[in-house]
């Protein structure tokens, strides 16, 4: 290089001896590489990267604004710099052709992680692109993307070892596919950890300190620890499960973390009421539920309702079975949606339900739905202890009776009387 020239001339006419001109050469070729890589850069960053975002903003297109968002533009330009570098090279640095080649080896590594990077966040773009388009609605693009990347990975993996060990890429893959085996054997359980770990991470399916459940492993309680091979569970007992890292992609468990992050946690129970306590409201009931301050307005409302259908219809009423009527399961299950509405701890906008399953041998089951909005677990279990107290305290108002098994106790009173 003609710079190198100039200065290796004057430098020894100023009485520098070989030795140091060489060195200080060498040194001025460094500041040159460094100085052209800036001046470089600038240029992509500052001037092509710009006029690229001003077009890209005044485009109709919606898909290279995300592309700018996902920076796909950005680190595209970290790679102008590289190429001019290894141009370069050869003249800055021409008296030592075994530094060209390991710099060059360097500026190659260099292109191919950027490489990877550009792909990790175009694919990234795709992903977002595919997942608020209609067209792929349903599919699942986001196994297409993690696929793609897993590949893109690995080939990028075997052309840097290829550049740096000057090795073909075909070399190194059917060195790797005779290792193969022999590698999966002895770190099976390390490398499924890992890409569990990977996907774990990408995927942020458990962190430490979430609750997980876990019934094939007896696990049911807090992560304390996840590292590359095992997750520990600190169950609610106290005791600790220790789970293999893998079994969270491959099997399934349960984490509770939504419940925690929406402040609110599900109550569901059932009172199981006895068959032969359902009945139509008649006139003594009706009165009697008037009075009760939770129903008496949804009483009185429906009582009117009825009754105009009745009249409508020239209903006999001398028999109860004819024309329409309020039952007192039906009232009761009004009056614990009441209660449930009017309850503190009941979170008012979440879902609230209170349903009547399908009858069976244990009698009619009604079904409380609602959610706490306090998920800690002894104030938890003692709200909704607190409500079936209640309702089961409340069921003999409505002339209904719990059904339960006949025990020992009620045998006894049936042969007393005998």
């Amino acid at each position: 290089m003609q710079i190198n020239h100039w200065a290796h001339e004057w430098l020894t006419s100023l009485g520098i001896s070989d030795l140091w001109v060489d060195r200080l050469t060498f040194g001025v070729d460094i500041a040159l590489v460094l100085v052209l890589s800036l001046i470089v850069d600038f240029i992509a960053r500052k001037i092509i990267l710009r006029l690229v975002t001003r077009y890209v903003k005044r485009s109709k297109n919606n898909y290279d604004d995300i592309l700018l968002e996902k920076r796909v533009f950005r680190s595209l330009s970290h790679l102008l710099p590289a190429i001019v570098v290894y141009y370069a090279l050869p003249d800055l640095f021409e008296k030592s052709d075994l530094l060209v080649e390991i710099l060059r080896k360097l500026v190659v590594t260099y292109v191919i992680i950027n490489v990877i990077n550009v792909s990790h966040k175009f694919l990234k773009a795709l992903e977002y692109i595919g997942l608020n388009s209609k067209r792929f609605e349903g599919k699942p693009v986001s196994s297409y993307v993690q696929v793609a990347l897993i590949i893109i990975y690995i080939s990028g993996g075997v052309f840097i070892i290829s550049n740096l060990l000057d090795k073909s890429a075909t070399t190194i893959l059917t060195t790797f596919g005779a290792a193969t085996a022999v590698i999966l054997l002895i770190f099976r359980d390390a490398i499924l950890g890992l890409v569990a770990s990977i996907q774990i991470a990408g995927n942020d399916m458990v962190r430490i300190g979430d609750w997980v459940s876990m019934p094939k492993y007896g696990a049911d309680g807090d992560v304390i620890e996840i590292n590359l091979t095992t997750v520990k569970v600190r169950n609610w007992d106290k005791t600790i499960s220790t789970v293999p890292t893998y079994a969270f992609i491959s099997d399934s468990f349960v984490n509770w973390r939504g419940m925690t992050n929406m402040g609110v946690r599900r109550i569901k129970r059932s009172i199981n009421i006895d068959i032969h306590s359902v009945k139509f409201v008649d006139e003594e009931m009706l009165n009697r539920f008037q009075k009760y301050q939770r129903v008496a307005e949804y009483v009185s409302k429906r009582q009117a309702e009825i009754e105009a259908a009745n009249r409508s219809k020239n209903v006999d009423k001398s028999v109860l079975i004819n024309g329409r009527h309020m039952t007192n399961i039906g009232v009761f299950r009004r009056y614990i949606e009441n209660y449930l509405s009017e309850h503190p701890k009941i979170a008012s906008n979440e879902v609230l339900m209170v349903r009547q399953l399908q009858p069976g041998e244990t009698g009619i089951p009604l079904e409380i739905y609602c959610f706490s909005n306090d998920i800690a677990w002894i104030n938890y279990e003692s709200i909704q202890s607190d409500i079936m107290d209640h309702l089961l305290a409340a069921v003999e108002h409505f002339d209904l009776k719990v059904f339960q098994n006949p025990s020992g106790g009620d045998f006894s009173r049936i042969l007393k009387k005998d």
